[in-house]
């Protein structure tokens, strides 16, 4: 089938039809806008705006050496204070939700020891490391309980880039994240050090989730036996109280200067469009410096911006541009109920001391893998099976079945084809997108990739080249519900 053909019909969704090499396409892809069902709250809803921004702390080294910074962290169960006199008891690594902050230099190399202390296996996964098969957090590597502890070798050898880890295990990432297990990563490296961008305490990663809690203050969770969520949540679970670094709806006391705001979306399945209420005069209140995979090459400004679980936006806002005194909420526009509110910038500081700035040339080009040298094209159909399963290219995930056997060194095409919406993850190596159905690529498409949200019936095309480690990766949708109920692929380079 030609590629304008499979693209039509990504687009269209309609009718049968045949995608690469005898992959079906579905009858009829119709999908509801958002994914996910809501699991209300019973404890009452916290009052917005009273609780102070947290700043994960970050990790110091138990040791270094010549080449090498060495962590120690300890997955286990914390009470935490989230909602107003309840206690949640949390899984954490380290105590803390979210787990500290760990910072590395790129070209240096980073070994995080992973101790288990809490009563079920897990495995950890840092989203968006080129890193080695046996570190990489392959579902069925698990740390186990009171066992052993496990090193995982980061050679860092990518740019700077704001990453992040979190439990991986077969059926029950998203329990895990659920109950706490998730953590920012950040790499440095010379380029972006020379730029005059905001640092410090104005340096703020911002991990956005949805949890839904029970009368007692615990997370409330629909987890079936076997794994997974149970069915009426198979689609995603959304919670009805936000988080940002693990506090609801929290307010930030902000200087009249430029921060550099760190957007994750480490929700299970809930999407966001988000957007500054009331936006600075002349607009263009998101001023977007980088993506999953680092910088831009150019600063690009957005109104507001859709992210995905699994993906991440750094964004610079000026809060000069308000008025003192101006309180300025980050709001989602995709809800209309509590998840419609993320948190509050308060312009009340009065340090207005700011010497950086937002330059016109971020990051140098080069190293873009070129589609015209592509040596393969491959399709990847994202969608439920007729028995309710999620699947790709019809098949339930099975550890160790590779639906793919990459070069190394070559360059590949990616087609990932969906009926729901799918933020598709790729490990190992980032990417490019090329196109979305008929068009180029969208708005929020800009810069290196590594998970790429696939809207209800459509065709997005990526060129990637996937180089220096050899073994089994992975593949997958980054709803985690859909990823636990076996919408994964083994990969296979060599």
């Amino acid at each position: 089938m030609k590629r304008r053909t499979v693209l039509r019909l990504g687009a269209a969704a309609v009718g049968a039809g045949v995608l690469g090499a005898g992959v079906p396409l579905a009858g009829s892809l119709l999908a509801p806008a958002q994914p996910g069902r809501l699991l209300g709250s019973t404890a009452p809803l916290p009052p917005r705006y009273r609780v102070p921004l947290p700043v994960p702390q970050v990790a110091a080294p138990s040791a270094t050496d010549g080449t090498t910074d060495y962590y120690e962290i300890t997955q286990r169960e914390a009470d935490l204070r989230i909602l107003p006199g309840l206690t949640t008891r949390a899984w954490t690594y380290g105590g803390t939700f979210p787990g500290p902050t760990l910072r590395s230099r790129s070209g240096r190399r980073t070994v995080v020891r992973h101790r288990n202390a809490l009563s079920e296996p897990t495995v950890v996964h840092l989203h968006g490391g080129h890193t080695p098969a046996e570190h990489d957090g392959y579902p069925t590597d698990l740390v186990a309980p009171g066992g052993a502890p496990r090193d995982y070798a980061y050679p860092m050898d990518q740019r700077a880039a704001t990453l992040w880890y979190h439990d991986h295990r077969m059926g029950r990432t998203g329990s895990s994240v659920w109950r706490g297990l998730a953590g920012f990563h950040l790499v440095t490296d010379d380029e972006e050090a020379a730029l005059p961008l905001p640092r410090g305490r104005r340096d703020l990663p911002l991990m956005i989730t949805d949890r839904s809690f029970a009368a007692d203050g615990s997370f409330q969770y629909p987890a079936a036996p076997e794994g997974g969520a149970t069915g009426a949540y198979m689609n995603g679970v959304l919670g009805d109280v936000v988080l940002v670094n693990g506090a609801p709806w929290p307010v930030l006391a902000a200087d009249p200067a430029r921060y550099r705001l760190r957007l994750l979306n480490a929700s299970n399945a809930r999407r966001y469009r988000l957007e500054l209420d009331p936006p600075p005069p002349g607009g263009g209140a998101l001023v977007q410096i980088g993506s999953d995979g680092g910088l831009l090459s150019r600063p690009l400004a957005h109104d507001a911006l859709e992210i995905a679980p699994g993906e991440r936006f750094d964004v610079v806002v000026d809060f000069s541009r308000y008025r003192p005194g101006t309180s300025v909420r980050l709001v989602n526009r995709l809800d209309s109920g509590p998840a419609g509110e993320v948190m509050r910038f308060d312009v009340t500081g009065t340090d207005r001391t700011d010497d950086s700035a937002v330059p016109a040339r971020l990051a140098a080009g080069g190293g873009e893998p070129d589609p015209r040298d592509a040596v393969a094209t491959r399709t990847f159909l994202f969608r439920q099976g007729t028995d309710g399963q999620w699947t790709v290219n019809d098949l339930a995930y099975q550890p160790g079945r590779a639906l793919a056997r990459p070069a190394l060194g070559k360059v590949e095409i990616w087609r990932f084809v969906t009926d729901f919406h799918h933020p598709v993850h790729v490990h190992l190596n980032a990417f490019r997108v090329l196109s979305r159905n008929t068009g180029g690529p969208g708005a929020y498409d800009q810069g290196w990739k590594d998970t790429v949200d696939v809207r209800p019936s459509e065709a997005v095309e990526i060129v990637t080249r996937f180089t220096d480690h050899a073994g089994t990766f992975l593949l997958h949708c980054h709803n985690l519900e859909h990823e636990d109920m076996a919408m994964m692929a083994d990969f296979v380079t060599a």
